[in-house]
């Protein structure tokens, strides 16, 4: 393990007003994505898009990394060069999602179990020599009170499955994102996201610690503390943040590099203001900033899908626009005058 490595990466992706970019879509979910703007699910279309992401003018003033999909890491952008080299070329870390997803966890009726352990360290070896600097794992984790999920076995097994991810991630010299995602799917209040939250991240400490991994070489990918999508009583923005922080405040040890939010079919203007008002509660012991998928780009494949030859710098601009509103929320100086901007 490469510890000064290590730490040294860790520091960048939270950096002052960085976050990461995730355009680690399966083949199968890009798909739907680009279903949704009437595109084919081709090599070209998916390259194409993320491409456009990726050569975004001054994208790395506000994205430290992207986490890239396997495809993703192995192909060339338009101009030639090879992904990572645009990346590193934009200052922008090269990431990749190793897990190969989540399967239904058998004897447990409504929860899944994230595989991929086997084959992983020849696998991040890999990824290592391709330019790869972190890496990430996402569990996922279901409330459902009328089945009486999660059960521990469900959080046990996940978290064990993120420790032994981190481990081998470590000993290859790339950081690791752990991401336990508790689904907002469902009835449930804010009460119970908190509680299972709570729950889940202190389990995945513990494993953590018996894992022997590094904290402060480890960045948290976790959800933030919402009631779910179907409950009535929903809440203010700063009720999200004071739950939330509560929650990491209880959970998350000091030594831990920093967390990343995950925005979780939140809509991009929730997120932002979100990741705003948790920074204004500070000082905290880590940085919180954001690793968002569609929180960053929902707007911006709307506009390059109406035309992908013609609306590539339209779409850049839309994605370069929320880098930037999102940068100024992991300082807690966003407000949504900037919007018109």
């Amino acid at each position: 393990m490469n510890v000064e490595q290590l730490l040294e990466t860790a520091a960048a992706m939270v950096a002052p007003g960085k976050g990461i970019l995730a355009i680690d879509e399966s083949t199968g979910t890009i798909g739907k994505r680009l279903d949704s703007v009437g595109l084919e699910n081709t090599e070209s279309h998916r390259i194409g898009y993320r491409d456009t992401l990726l050569t975004t003018p001054d994208l790395g003033e506000h994205i430290s990394g992207a986490i890239l999909y396997d495809e993703t890491i192995r192909q060339n952008g338009k101009s030639g060069d090879s992904i990572v080299e645009i990346m590193n070329e934009a200052g922008i870390m090269p990431g990749i999602k190793v897990d190969t997803g989540a399967h239904p966890m058998a004897g447990f009726e409504g929860e899944l179990i994230t595989e991929g352990l086997d084959g992983l360290r020849a696998r991040l070896k890999e990824y290592a020599e391709l330019g790869a600097k972190f890496a990430k794992w996402r569990a996922v984790i279901t409330i459902n009170d009328e089945n009486g999920t999660p059960t521990q076995a469900n959080i046990e097994a996940n978290c064990h499955a993120l420790a032994r991810y981190a481990a081998l991630c470590q000993e290859a010299g790339i950081v690791p994102i752990v991401e336990p995602e508790v689904m907002m799917n469902g009835s449930h209040d804010i009460d119970t996201t908190y509680d299972v939250s709570e729950l889940v991240l202190k389990t995945l400490f513990t494993h953590l610690y018996e894992q022997d991994v590094l904290l402060e070489g480890t960045i948290l990918k976790p959800s933030m503390v919402v009631p779910g999508d179907k409950c009535p009583d929903q809440v203010s923005i700063e009720d999200v943040a004071e739950a939330t922080v509560s929650c990491l405040m209880n959970s998350v040890p000091a030594a831990l590099a920093g967390v990343v939010f995950l925005s979780g079919g939140q809509t991009e203007i929730q997120a932002t203001e979100h990741l705003n008002e948790m920074n204004k509660l500070g000082p905290l012991p880590w940085p919180l900033s954001f690793s968002y998928g569609r929180a960053l780009q929902a707007s911006a494949l709307k506009v390059w899908g109406s035309d992908p030859d013609k609306n590539i710098s339209a779409a850049q601009q839309e994605v370069g626009h929320r880098a930037r509103m999102n940068g100024f929320a992991t300082l807690g100086e966003y407000n949504s005058n900037m919007e018109a901007s």
